[in-house]
């Protein structure tokens, strides 16, 4: 299990502009947000779902953006999509956003038959994935 994931990005306004949009379909938002005067160095984002959902980690920052010096390096993260359109449109929105296109969506049924998933390139490099597991 993932509590949250933090990574360090070259450029927060880029990369809080293409997850922004990456994030809108799956019902993913900025529920947090420290600021580099709290931090004492970088500001940080944190993205969950929104406070007023009914997702039961509603309001709570799993995935984090920060400044900094280095980057965190290259790595995979999957996002929970409730339905394959939302995968759909995941990929579609972060291709809008300047992501670069990793894997369609789609099936993968290597992984298991219900499988749907869809990868992207964030503006770092970093493989970003949305994935169903529900049936058709």
């Amino acid at each position: 299990m993932i509590d949250h994931i933090g990574l360090t990005v070259r450029d927060v306004e880029a990369s809080k502009a293409f997850y922004d949009a990456a994030f809108a379909p799956l019902g993913i938002e900025i529920v947090m947000s420290v600021s580099a005067e709290e931090t004492g160095a970088h500001a940080y984002l944190g993205y969950g779902p929104a406070a007023d959902s009914r997702d039961i980690q509603a309001g709570k920052p799993s995935f984090w953006i920060g400044g900094g010096e280095t980057l965190t390096g290259p790595m995979h993260v999957a996002f929970v999509a409730k339905t394959r359109a939302a995968v759909d449109a995941f990929h579609a929105a972060a291709l809008a956003a300047g992501g670069a296109d990793n894997g369609p969506p789609g099936v993968r049924p290597h992984y298991h038959p219900n499988y749907y998933g869809a990868f992207v390139f964030d503006p770092d490099g970093r493989n970003v994935e949305a994935v169903c597991h529900a049936p058709a």
